[in-house]
């Protein structure tokens, strides 16, 4: 069967009406944690994990699993296209991602042409959203068959280079995401051994055997830790909300967005492929870029059109390339991609190169879906976004208890087990002091979720070599990504020392 086959088979799974329900309300969900300020994509798809298994419970595992996957990667992209809403209207970035998009955003909110800024963004991520989507379906195949020459030594050096690009570039200390990382990793050791079978750091309590459950981690560290952090910090009055006046851009906007848009769609996508650089550095490079190439770079953070354009299709673009290495290598390039892959494995479906041997269903209908999210999305945000607009003024009283309620439901319904509630208030606690002192949250869910396959690959290794280490080393495609992660710890500490600052926070 060719691609196109599998594609159409693809189209024929989302196009279930189930299905098409399942995209449409992770799109809309997910539309509505990128415009809530402070849940952000992966506190979003992490609290609906256990919504979503409740919901597919009588489905065959299969079916189960791509209508689960169809709507957490709905809410994952959707949040995307949120996130620029709040930039744009209050200056105030539904995700970390959005950020750049406040600078000329939120300029042209004030000058009245909210509606062309907010309009650009949706138009642009949908045209970076179906780009990525065809550069996913040309490259996803040939990807996993170079992934299936893999041996367990490719595998290890290719998850410590995406442990290593999450450490190297998440928050202001490289330290601290090292530290972060590392506590990860040990998160990860706890229950019992799956080749010995020994009982480790479980102090004999029967609780912790199982080993700790990365979405009570999840959950815990960001959604109840914002909810600590809106309580204990009482954050200003949010700003004025600007008026949307012309909802479509002039023929002017349009033309001066078309560059940025591509430019931003082509960077993102292979900004997004490395794994861990995430949708936020996308924007970032986009935004640098769109002010190098401008004829009048001035006009930037004034209110230039090209600076909302190219970071919304550059973070879109990012989030799609990131299913590259998730789907076909079982990486997660970022924090979301994480938590989806972990959804996959509850579901007994291992990402990866036999994926699209083993679930084609499950590859291709969601690659199908997004086609069909992308669309919607773009049919919800251009009329619905002055209902958007109301979402922000959600007072935080009603906010708190929801997404208090949301957090216990999900992890009781997942665990059933009390420890775990007790282990997700301690997060949330802990999560709250960690983002206060500036210790980034993406590394440990990424170690935790990484560390046991890590392990796992080292082992395999080092059977198969006799306890040979050089093993790592001797086969080039493992020595080509060990060099490749030790620059990308190193390059920053080398910044650092001739005094530069690396600020660029790993989120989406």
């Amino acid at each position: 069967m060719g691609t196109l086959d599998y594609l159409l088979q693809g189209f024929g799974t989302a196009l279930v009406w189930y299905n098409i329900l399942f995209a449409f309300v992770g799109v809309l969900i997910g539309t509505a944690v990128g415009v809530l300020p402070g849940i952000g994509p992966m506190s979003g798809v992490a609290l609906l994990i256990p919504v979503t298994a409740s919901i597919t419970g009588g489905l065959p595992p299969e079916q189960a699993a791509t209508s689960a996957i169809i709507l957490l990667a709905g809410v994952y992209y959707g949040a995307m296209y949120g996130g620029s809403t709040t930039s744009i209207l209050l200056n105030t970035p539904g995700e970390s991602s959005s950020v750049v998009t406040t600078l000329d955003g939120y300029q042209m909110a004030k000058k009245g042409r909210a509606g062309s800024a907010l309009s650009i963004a949706a138009i642009g991520s949908f045209v970076a959203g179906i780009f990525t989507l065809i550069a996913l379906i040309v490259m996803a195949k040939p990807l996993s068959n170079v992934a299936l020459k893999f041996g367990p030594a490719e595998y290890f050096s290719l998850m410590l280079l995406g442990l290593g690009a999450v450490s190297g570039l998440a928050g202001k200390s490289v330290t601290k995401a090292l530290i972060m990382t590392v506590s990860g990793l040990l998160l990860g050791t706890i229950g019992i051994d799956n080749v010995s079978g020994i009982a480790r750091f479980t102090f004999d309590v029967p609780w912790l055997y199982q080993g700790i459950e990365f979405l009570t981690i999840a959950v815990g560290l960001f959604a109840v830790g914002e909810v600590f952090k809106t309580i204990l910090e009482k954050e200003e009055e949010d700003g004025e909300i600007a008026r949307i006046n012309n909802m479509l851009p002039s023929k002017e906007e349009f033309k001066e967005s078309a560059a940025p848009i591509a430019r931003g769609s082509i960077l993102g996508f292979f900004v997004g492929i490395l794994p861990g650089a995430g949708a936020t550095l996308a924007s970032f490079f986009s935004y640098l870029l769109e002010k190098k190439v401008s004829k009048n770079p001035s006009k930037f953070g004034t209110g230039a059109i090209a600076g909302v354009a190219g970071p919304e299709s550059a973070n879109n673009a990012a989030s799609g390339g990131a299913m590259i290495p998730l789907l076909t290598l079982g990486i997660p390039g970022s924090g979301t991609t994480a938590i989806l892959m972990g959804a996959l494995m509850m579901y007994n479906v291992q990402p990866g190169p036999l994926l699209f041997e083993d679930h084609p269903q499950v590859a291709w209908g969601l690659i199908a879906s997004m086609f069909i999210g992308n669309l919607m999305l773009l049919i919800l945000n251009l009329p619905l976004v002055k209902v958007f607009a109301k979402i922000i003024e959600t007072p935080k009283k009603y906010l708190i208890p929801m997404i208090i309620a949301i957090s216990i439901f999900g992890v009781y319904a997942v665990q059933v087990s009390t420890y775990d509630l007790l282990l997700l208030l301690a997060c949330g606690v802990l999560g709250y002091f960690l983002s206060k002192n500036d210790y980034p949250i993406a590394p440990l869910v990424l170690g935790l979720v990484l560390g046991p396959m890590i392990e796992n690959n080292l082992r395999r290794a080092l059977t198969i070599s006799n306890g040979d280490y050089t093993v790592f080393l001797s086969r080039p495609i493992s020595l080509i990504f060990l060099i490749i992660t030790l620059l990308w710890l190193v390059v920053p500490f080398l910044m650092k020392r001739r005094g530069k600052e690396v600020i660029i926070n790993v989120e989406g």
